[in-house]
């Protein structure tokens, strides 16, 4: 199947260049691909890029084009194509920057962008989709939060997840919270975001927070091996979906105001702060050292 989904791409693949499409009509799987640059973490673009894509899918009701039909998406996977790296989180440079001139319309405008995303993501488009992260290495911050936004979480065996934020003094503001409450107590959430520590895929899976635990490198198989589960009872989980929704409301608005709460927190940081947000910057840049070991002396500092 996995094969399949690599030879056939959909018709929105030629506007973007930091997410790549690829589309199996015949399953309706849509996989993106985050690939973004100069730091795989989420840039402006790859942000613009995710809503454009977005906004095609929620325009033509579930539907993308292929060879010239509409084919209608039943499940959405979202992964990264970087080795080692799902996603590192917010745009820490930029932040810095936002932080420095005192941009307060900057911060908000990236935090708004970046529930933009997420929203659609939570709720499945309010369609009947099924969103998927394959997590394969490190998901911090902001990678992470894209991560709880799917209705199904698998995540290879070395995967490493975390919300290293209050490292630096801040908290994850577009949507941590909210969404990890959808999956554990909000004291086991507030826990986690306060540790700033790092969990492996088969902690968060104990935690009830990642679905399913694949092998290294067997990520994308495990996923085919879903949804040829999923797909012979695909009412039955569509409705359980739709009721886990109703149970677990996530408001748009509700997003909004927690990151406007973010942004009045990361206006107030100390120049002793930023110095961790720039050790943070460098393991960014360095794509292919493990961002993990920044987060590690973060917290041991």
């Amino acid at each position: 199947m996995h094969q399949n989904m690599t030879n056939q791409h959909a018709s929105i693949h030629a506007l973007f260049q930091q997410l790549e499409t690829r589309f199996d009509p015949e399953d309706g799987i849509i996989w993106l691909d985050m690939q973004s640059q100069p730091r795989p973490c989420f840039t402006p673009q790859l942000l613009d890029e995710l809503r454009k894509y977005q906004r095609t899918l929620e325009n033509q009701g579930g539907r993308l084009h292929h060879e010239g039909e509409l084919r209608q998406v039943h499940y959405q996977v979202l992964t990264s194509s970087v080795p080692g790296i799902f996603n590192l989180g917010g745009d820490l440079d930029r932040f810095l920057g936002w932080i420095r001139q005192r941009d307060r319309c900057a911060l908000a405008a990236y935090g708004r962008a970046c529930i933009d995303v997420l929203y659609p993501n939570a709720v499945n488009y309010q369609l009947p989709i099924t969103t998927i992260s394959l997590v394969r290495g490190q998901a911090l911050g902001g990678g992470f939060e894209a991560v709880l936004s799917s209705s199904v979480i698998i995540a290879e065996a070395s995967a490493q997840l975390g919300l290293p934020e209050i490292l630096f003094n801040l908290f994850p503001g577009m949507g941590a919270y909210n969404l990890l409450c959808r999956r554990v107590t909000p004291h086991q959430a507030e826990q986690m975001i306060l540790s700033g520590r790092l969990y492996s895929a088969q902690e968060l899976m104990e935690l009830g927070i990642v679905d399913v635990v694949a092998e290294d490198g067997a990520g994308p198989d495990e996923v085919a091996r879903f949804i040829h589960r999923h797909r012979r009872q695909r009412n039955g989980y569509l409705a359980l979906q739709r009721a886990r929704q109703l149970t677990h409301r996530i408001s748009y608005q509700e997003l909004i105001d927690i990151t406007d709460i973010w942004v009045d927190a990361a206006l107030a940081l100390t120049p002793k702060d930023m110095k961790v947000i720039e050790r943070l910057v460098r393991a960014q840049n360095r794509v292919t050292a493990p961002a993990a070991d920044a987060v590690n002396e973060a917290q041991s500092a």
